[in-house]
């Protein structure tokens, strides 16, 4: 784990597997970092791929960067990241907005991709997502982490969760005809109780060409605490079998033949 300069900006990074294996890019959730969010992906995969993964502008470790709060911004942060770390295309597992970021990049980047997890994403910011306002206020000891981790001045961590609150109240702003365009290996999954419609979900899951879904009962947004052994047979069996599942009885997969 360091620091490297990527474009001009020092971002934290991590890599786990040296072994001459297929890359895999993990992209944590917002105002999260991948300290957090390794550990709860890495069993699924630490024996299958060469993972990387990086704390985005303002998040974990990596330090603020004008603009950092933009889905925008966040995909070609993760475009650079591609292109001048792992140097080859690569497969993402990205939670929330790193599920979101995932699909941006799989979208405007197809040749970087070789396939995507998105859990816990919303393609639209108009999805039935439950946003709690933000009230201004955070934990007072989550300010002295941030200042502890990153150097920063601790009242900034205020800025950033509230940048955060606005953009999720306004992005991303996917179409369908866009998600139409993503043609790697994808797999959608998402707790039943997530801030944004099942039927959301579904129509990521049904707007993809090469798309598998998976909603896991009983789960929330947090779904990698809550049913963390049932998401990891998940992912091993979908990096086991990557390309389209060969079904019994296709029918939506029967159009496609």
């Amino acid at each position: 784990m360091s620091f490297i300069d990527l474009r001009g900006h020092q971002i934290w990074h991590q890599e786990w597997s040296k072994r001459k294996a297929e890359p895999l890019l993990l992209l944590h959730g917002g105002l999260s970092s991948t300290q957090s969010f390794a550990p709860k992906i890495l069993p699924s995969v630490k024996r299958t791929h060469h993972s990387y993964g990086y704390d985005r502008s303002a998040h974990g470790r990596t330090k603020i960067r004008k603009g950092f709060y933009h889905f925008n911004f966040q995909r070609d942060e993760a475009i650079a990241y591609i292109e001048d770390v792992i140097k080859k295309p690569t497969h993402i597992i990205g939670h929330s907005d790193g599920g979101i970021i995932g699909l941006m990049v799989a979208i405007a980047r197809p040749d970087l991709v070789k396939s995507l997890v998105a859990i816990g994403a919303n393609y639209h910011y108009d999805c039935g997502l439950k946003l709690q306002t933000f009230n201004g206020q955070v934990d007072e000891f989550e300010k002295d982490k941030f200042a502890q981790r990153t150097g920063q001045p601790r009242e900034l961590l205020v800025e950033i969760t509230a940048k955060a609150h606005k953009v999720w109240a306004s992005e991303p702003k996917m179409t369908k005809g866009q998600l139409k365009k993503i043609q790697c290996s994808t797999l959608v999954l998402a707790g039943d109780d997530e801030p944004f419609s099942t039927e959301h979900t579904a129509s990521l899951y049904e707007a993809i060409p090469n798309a598998q879904l998976a909603i896991i009962p009983g789960t929330s947004h947090a779904v990698l605490k809550e049913k963390p052994k049932l998401v990891r047979k998940i992912l091993k069996d979908f990096y086991r079998n990557p390309g389209p599942p060969i079904t019994l009885n296709p029918n939506r997969r029967a159009l496609a033949l």
